[in-house]
């Protein structure tokens, strides 16, 4: 999901530069939005993971 977000950043700022405005916002606001869901999946799975409390393998 993160490659995806990155990828669409990379077209916006593509857009950009050869003059479609409306495509690169576009490109821009979904990548933004995939970028908070990944942060988002992130920190839940890193606190389910504090939590579960596994013991270190010996």
């Amino acid at each position: 999901m993160l490659r995806l977000a990155i990828l669409l950043l990379l077209l916006s700022l593509l857009f950009a530069v050869f003059g479609f405005g409306g495509i690169a916002a576009s490109f821009a606001g979904v990548a933004k939005i995939l970028f908070f869901v990944f942060v988002a999946l992130f920190a839940i799975a890193a606190i389910v993971g504090a939590l579960q409390g596994r013991t270190p393998a010996v």
